[in-house]
């Protein structure tokens, strides 16, 4: 089963750049692209992530209480992650750390606005 998280974007070149460098430090790469969407991947696992100018032709935005998480492999992933994000134009959301419940994540938003984060597993 495939699943995808798609964010839309007012950028498509912009937000190229900055997924690139996220996806890049969790050993995804690039497995399609359009005139309006990109697709990344890690080969095999199934799981994917795009971003896509709206077919709709309205303006993306992105949602109030809406997020998507990276399931990182260990606390240092969550940081390099962050750091690529915030180093590509994402703004912090919340830095790397411990949190009340005991997960170790870090928060951002790309440049659009969309919120993610990313959790250690290991």
């Amino acid at each position: 089963m495939l699943i995808n998280v798609c964010f839309g974007t007012t950028d498509l070149e912009r937000a190229g750049k900055f997924y690139d460098a996220i996806t890049g430090e969790l050993g995804c790469e690039r497995t399609n692209q359009t005139d309006t969407s990109i697709h990344w991947a890690n080969p095999g696992v199934g799981i994917g992530f795009a971003v896509t100018i709206p077919f709709d032709g309205k303006p993306a935005h992105f949602g109030n209480g809406v997020m998507a998480t990276i399931g990182a492999k260990d606390r240092d992933q969550v940081d390099r992650v962050h750091a690529a994000a915030l180093a590509s134009g994402g703004s912090d959301e919340g830095g790397p750390g411990e949190r009340a419940n005991g997960f170790y994540c870090a928060y951002w938003r790309d440049p659009d606005g969309n919120k993610m984060n990313a959790v250690a597993l290991g």
